[in-house]
């Protein structure tokens, strides 16, 4: 997967790299750690640094994951929280903590897979994978109907519900990450959080905050 725009069938032929890319080898670390049950639905409103979007989550959609994404939530998570992997045509992916040392603790508390039994349709919003039960932080807004990614365990936990021309024009100049591209470099993240990002990929838009919409 290059830089930049994709054609759907090249996106498809690019599907593989997601899996690796996406939350980096955590294969092999931690254990699976629950989390207390979400609500049956609720809303989160994303302040970002190119305005607001809500997204709407169905815990019936993939309840481990609505758990894990409602605990970042109110603990106060998304936080000066990058967009560092924004690729036209396909996904905005986001997540990785600004703090490294948010992002070492986080590396080990992953959860097992949901099956997805919603596909990756225009504007939901999935975990992002390393491969099985790597789950932890990391996820993703479809910019595309995505559903070839449905059969690869990627199972969305919501939708956006407004806002959706905001998460469009999140930057998107710096495109795949290293190695398979000039964007952020996922291990880089983790070590040196946004210091790292600011210094080399200043650009990028973030998340200022994220609360559960009464």
């Amino acid at each position: 997967m290059n830089r930049h725009i994709r054609t759907f069938a090249l996106l498809a032929l690019a599907l593989l790299p997601l899996i690796t890319a996406a939350c980096g080898d955590r294969t092999k670390r931690g254990a699976a750690v629950p989390d207390a049950a979400a609500p049956d639905s609720f809303r989160v409103k994303f302040e970002t640094t190119k305005g607001e979007f809500t997204v709407a989550v169905t815990r019936a959609w993939a309840p481990k994951g609505a758990d894990r994404f409602h605990r970042l939530v109110t603990e106060g998570y998304f936080k000066d929280v990058a967009f560092f992997r924004v690729l036209p045509g396909f996904m905005a992916q986001f997540g990785m903590s600004g703090d490294p040392e948010l992002n070492t603790a986080m590396d080990a508390q992953r959860i097992t897979d949901d099956p997805a039994t919603q596909s990756n349709t225009r504007g939901t919003l999935t975990f992002a994978t390393a491969g099985p039960d790597t789950r932890t932080n990391q996820l993703f807004i479809n910019y595309a109907d995505n559903a070839m990614l449905d059969a690869q365990g990627f199972a969305p936990i919501g939708k956006v519900l407004d806002g959706m021309s905001v998460v469009d024009s999140l930057y998107s100049g710096y495109g795949e990450g290293a190695p398979n591209g000039r964007g952020p470099d996922q291990d880089m993240i983790t070590k040196r959080g946004n210091a790292y990002l600011r210094l080399s990929f200043p650009k990028l838009d973030y998340i200022r905050a994220a609360t559960i919409v009464k």
